[in-house]
């Protein structure tokens, strides 16, 4: 075929496997936007489920406070539950309202006082708890609690409502008591909305009997729609907790959406993303490389165009040339290599410019002179027996000849004689076989040297051809298999293993050769004295002849055994320590339990008798001792009761972003009894601006408690405690407290934070019972902080409570 047509095939095929390209390429980009917004749906409705679970077990922890104080008895309406239930509301402003009900409906309490003592319809607040665990509700369509009841209902605006999280306490004389928390539906989805920040975008929040709890501005749908007939509910749910799909959503048209459920409350968080909007915006992001695309397709056929009109122009010019170029190829062929003509009687009449290269004299001082005497010293006598011999028009003989060089060198060569007809004599060629030579001595080498090394390696290797028989093994395998190598060598690989075993290591000898790559894998195998060995066996392709296919594998075998014996030796030490930790912290945390109930009894009859004694002073003092005694005893089992919470799975921060100083005041406010009854002052100096942190409050007060307690226990009378803070560097709160005690020796500062360790100079009794400052600091790691203590000039000892001073969303934190 002409070049110009050839040219002209091969365009069209180009261009045209270039418009399938562009067309392909504009198909898999369109699908891949897909997927990314695919992904970024998946990712919304992850984080929004999340912070719904984050925020709801928040108001279920909120509640569990309240449920903590019925059980002590504290009466519903007393300032401590109204106060907690308010705080909550500050601290949680997702929740719309919390309340105690009693199981008529009445609400005995209510951070709102306003619906305190109204009755309102359970059974429109869903089902009732049962055990501790907290029920989630279904949507209310009200503001508050008192919107339940005919006589306080005022008008809501369609969508507004909550969700009640419910659950019950009882106190010791039998009342079972239900805490209701009214979670703010539109506040968790306002999250959602700021979050996505894409108008082209919706999410929801539904509950898993398929009513629609809420969602954003752009879902035309009311709250508690019956959704079950949407995909989520239809394809996935139960089976699949999350799951993706292209089509119904809770918008009209086809919608790209996800859905992710709660890990804990029954519900699920739902995003989704106009398929029609994603496919605009893919059409906007791609058509300038698209019209890239058609504009090299263009210029592909244009330039087809251009180069076949220049072949036809150049073809006849081209013709004229390969006419004369094949007249010289035959002269051209023979300039590669010393080339040299003799007549009959061995003379020479023709050398070409690479024998003068060679010899370092020009053409014409070599005519007439004999060949032999181009040849080393050490071969002319060979090489004048091979021309004397050579046969008139019989073939070529070669022969390893040394020319003489220049330099007086013998070079070898490989010289090829050829006869000419009519005893014309005959021409020869020479090839310099120097470099040659040289790198078969080299290989031959560097064979020996990689049999060495196969011979000293101490690790079993051997070498299997494609038939799978041995062709090499080293003395480190024959110890190792317990065989001879003449016994191996020629064998079948894999005779003395199970057929199991021998076909699972020829799948990987043939993953080898087909891919190439090294292979490393474990397997046991049989020892020379009779056991089997953990091994690992890393295998490698051998390369062909000239690249081509693997011509066989190297195998290697280190032996692991003993590292796989410590391992398991290991895994089950540790196993055993960890069963040995959880006993313990399952034996405090039970036994602790047990011992509360008897000592709220010994403490409230010691109470009584106190009130009873009257003006008997000796009785007094008695019931005053066992009273003492019972609330001491009482403060080791709460301690107790936190290291077994700590150590458990149990013990988990919830970090928000807030104010150090609130529960710092609200700790001081706290202990100024205990301090005024030992006179003792609190001097509190807290900076003017806020102490920005991520803290757990109820956690970080009580660390706060535990050292200033101890402070106030170890002051003299008439001291002082001291309570102040700063920044330092790298951006910390440090809250210092200081006292005039009794101080702590300085080889003490450290073990006074290690559980059930007390200051040599506390131990007669006032110190506690060494599990305050442990737990603190234990906290305090989980918070990513630390506290220290130190002896103070004068007398006492501060410690110092150092916080990173930083900001940032609500995140659990694990204590251990």
């Amino acid at each position: 075929m002409a070049p110009h047509r050839l040219v002209a095939v091969v365009g069209a095929v180009v261009g045209s496997l270039l418009a399938l390209a562009l067309a392909a390429l504009a198909w898999v980009d369109q699908l891949a936007h897909d997927v990314r917004v695919q992904d970024q749906t998946v990712l919304m409705s992850r984080v929004f489920a999340d912070h719904a679970t984050r925020s709801i077990d928040s108001a279920a922890l909120a509640a569990a406070t309240v449920e903590d104080l019925l059980e002590r008895n504290v009466e519903p309406d007393s300032p401590e539950v109204i106060g907690a239930m308010s705080q909550t509301l500050v601290n949680l402003p997702f929740l719309r309202g919390m309340a105690v009900i009693d199981s008529q409906g009445l609400v005995l309490a209510s951070a709102d006082t306003a619906e305190q003592g109204i009755v309102i319809d359970l059974a429109v607040l869903g089902p009732q708890p049962s055990g501790r665990r907290a029920v989630l509700g279904g949507f209310v369509p009200a503001r508050r609690l008192a919107d339940l009841h005919p006589a306080h209902a005022a008008p809501v605006a369609r969508g507004v409502g909550f969700v009640p999280l419910l659950s019950t306490t009882r106190r010791s004389d039998g009342r079972e008591l239900i805490v209701v928390s009214l979670v703010n539906i539109d506040a968790l989805l306002n999250f959602q909305q700021v979050t996505m920040g894409d108008e082209r975008m919706a999410s929801a929040l539904i509950g898993f009997g398929g009513r629609l709890l809420g969602a954003t501005q752009a879902v035309q749908r009311s709250s508690g729609e019956d959704l079950t007939a949407l995909p989520p509910f239809v394809t996935f749910l139960p089976a699949r907790e999350h799951g993706s799909w292209t089509g119904a959503g809770l918008r009209r048209g086809a919608q790209i959406a996800s859905f992710r459920t709660s890990r804990s409350w029954p519900l699920l968080a739902w995003v989704e993303f106009d398929e029609d909007a994603a496919h605009a915006q893919w059409w906007r992001d791609s058509r300038g490389r698209l019209f890239v695309g058609v504009g090299v397709l263009a210029v592909t056929f244009l330039m087809t165009l251009l180069a076949v009109r220049s072949l036809r122009a150049r073809a006849a010019t081209q013709a004229r040339i390969a006419e004369r170029e094949r007249e010289m190829g035959a002269t051209l062929a023979g300039l590669q290599e010393v080339v040299f003509r003799c007549d009959a009687n061995g003379l020479l009449v023709f050398v070409n410019p690479a024998w003068e290269r060679l010899t370092g004299r020009d053409a014409a001082s070599w005519n007439g002179l004999p060949f032999v005497d181009a040849v080393a010293e050490a071969d002319r006598a060979r090489a004048g027996r091979l021309l004397k011999a050579l046969p008139t028009d019989g073939p070529a003989q070669t022969l390893a000849l040394s020319l003489q060089a220049a330099d007086g060198r013998g070079l070898p060569h490989e010289c090829t004689v050829t006869p000419l007809p009519r005893d014309a004599g005959f021409v020869g060629s020479a090839v310099d076989v120097t470099e040659r030579l040289e790198a078969r001595r080299r290989l031959q080498s560097q064979l020996a040297f990689t049999e060495m090394l196969l011979e000293s390696s101490p690790l079993p290797m051997s070498v299997v051809g494609r038939d799978r028989r041995y062709r090499i093994v080293n003395r480190a395998w024959e110890a190792f298999s317990g065989r001879q190598r003449e016994q191996a060598l020629g064998a079948p690989v894999g005779l003395h293993l199970p057929p199991a075993e021998r076909l699972e290591h020829e799948a990987r000898d043939a993953q080898v050769y087909r891919t190439g790559e090294p292979l490393r894998y474990e397997a046991r195998v049989p020892h020379a004295d009779g056991s089997m060995r953990d091994v690992v066996i890393e295998k490698r392709a051998l390369p062909g002849v000239e690249g081509n296919e693997p011509s066989g594998i190297l195998a290697v075998i280190i032996d692991v055994t003993e590292f796989r014996e410590a391992e398991r030796a290991t895994r089950d030490a540790r196993d055993a320590a960890e069963d040995a930790s959880r006993a313990k912290s399952e034996f405090i945390a039970n036994i602790s339990h047990e011992l509360r109930t008897p000592l709220q009894s010994i403490i409230g009859f010691s109470e009584l008798g106190l009130r009873r004694a009257g003006e008997q002073v000796r009785l007094a003092a008695m019931f005053d001792d066992i009273h003492a005694s019972g609330q001491r005893m009482l403060a080791l089992v709460n301690d107790l009761l936190d290291v077994a919470r700590i150590e458990s799975s149990v013990g988990t921060l919830h970090l928000e972003r807030g104010d150090m100083r609130a529960p710092v005041r609200e700790v001081l406010r706290e202990l100024q009894p205990l301090a005024a009854k030992r006179g003792v002052a609190l001097v509190e100096s807290l900076p003017e601006v806020p102490m920005a942190a991520k803290l757990d409050p109820l956690r970080f007060q009580q660390v706060v408690r535990n050292v200033v307690a101890n402070a106030i226990r170890f002051s003299p009378e008439g001291g002082q405690v001291e309570i102040g803070a700063a920044v330092i560097e790298a951006g910390e709160w440090r809250l210092g407290i200081a006292d005039r005690g009794p101080g702590i020796p300085e080889d003490e500062l450290e073990g006074v934070f290690e559980a059930f360790v007390q200051s040599s100079r506390t131990k007669d009794g006032s110190g506690g019972t060494g599990l305050g400052l442990a737990i603190s600091r234990t906290i305090m790691h989980a918070h990513g902080g630390r506290i220290t203590a130190c002896n103070r000039e004068g007398g006492g000892s501060v410690f110092e409570i150092v916080l990173p001073a930083r900001a940032g969303d609500t995140s659990p934190v694990s204590l251990l």
